[in-house]
């Protein structure tokens, strides 16, 4: 039985999964993928697939949920991954009682050449700006509604700014926030639905440069259990098998900032030796319980059946 591996430029964490899984006793093997042409109809080799690429390369993406299709688990789900947005996670959590910044979608500033004046109708013009940032309040977060990797984020000051960025934001579709002047900020890896790291953070250092700090005492009991819930909340939600979530921490309250990134920062050089080993422990118990136990990743929209729970009548389902 066969782990698969699809990467992209990092090293650390794939090879040290490798050789922790085929030094110990999981009754399957890890190794780097290799692919090549697909034909629709081929089998996969590979029991379990873990993907750390595919939301940048479409190709990896389409091979994936052909390899779901053959029988394969892949960690994290493709289509759940596909359909998911940072404006959608926002909502979502709302409707779960998770602590979100205040949150605003905005229509693209520029289109591709077929798309004219007349495929607009239906967008407000022109847009409200001052009872935007009237909600949101400033200093506000203007960054993209599907992005990750800290690309395209601006901190907003003013109404200059934030016409001067949205006018340079061309296609991409951005999302404005409420921005948390926090006092502590953490981020959480989240591995199944039982396994929460909080690792408390600095965001405000370049990368590289001792984010990541020791956690001992930082939280109080009351908080660090809390943000434990959202976390498996949020992966229960999202149907995620790895994740991070960051949150922004003011006045004893946890806002969820940043909270679908199914491919999260693994290499040792930023998060550190121990932070890595545990990832790398739960990633690889979370493959074994996939590939011996009775688990599936493909159920049904987990988001669906939380915030709209079905009624009951006489202590029936009620359909």
């Amino acid at each position: 039985m066969k782990v698969g591996l699809l990467v992209g430029r990092e090293t650390s964490f794939p090879e040290r999964f490798i050789e922790h899984v085929n030094s110990s006793d999981y009754g399957f093997e890890a190794e780097m993928i290799r692919v090549g042409g697909v034909k629709a109809v081929d089998p996969c080799e590979y029991k379990i697939i873990i993907d750390r690429i595919s939301h940048e390369v479409p190709f990896y993406r389409a091979f994936l949920k052909a390899a779901a299709l053959a029988g394969s688990i892949i960690i994290n789900n493709p289509f759940w991954w596909s359909a998911d947005d940072k404006f959608f996670g926002t909502a979502l959590v709302a409707r779960l009682g998770i602590a979100i910044p205040r949150t605003v979608l905005l229509p693209q500033k520029s289109y591709i050449k077929d798309i004219t004046d007349e495929s607009l109708r239906n967008l407000e013009y022109p847009m409200d700006w001052e009872g935007i940032l009237e909600y949101t309040g400033l200093p506000a977060i203007m960054k993209p509604y599907d992005g990750g990797g800290w690309k395209n984020v601006y901190k907003i000051h003013s109404m200059e700014e934030l016409l001067h960025y949205y006018n340079e934001s061309g296609t991409i579709c951005m999302m404005l926030q409420e921005f948390i002047n926090f006092d502590r900020y953490v981020r959480c890896y989240t591995i199944g639905r039982k396994n929460v790291l909080i690792m408390p953070y600095d965001p405000s250092k370049p990368y590289l440069q001792g984010q990541y700090f020791c956690a001992e005492g930082f939280l109080e009991p009351e908080l660090h259990d809390r943000i434990v819930r959202d976390c498996l909340a949020l992966n229960e939600a999202l149907g995620y098998d790895i994740n991070t979530a960051e949150f922004a921490i003011r006045d004893g309250i946890p806002y969820a900032i940043d909270f679908t990134n199914p491919a999260p920062d693994a290499d040792v050089r930023s998060v550190g030796e121990e932070n890595q080993q545990w990832l790398i422990k739960c990633v690889a118990d979370l493959c074994s319980q996939y590939a011996f136990g009775n688990y599936s990743p493909y159920r049904s929209l987990n988001w669906a059946d939380m915030i709209n729970p079905p009624a009951t009548v006489g202590g029936a389902v009620r359909v």
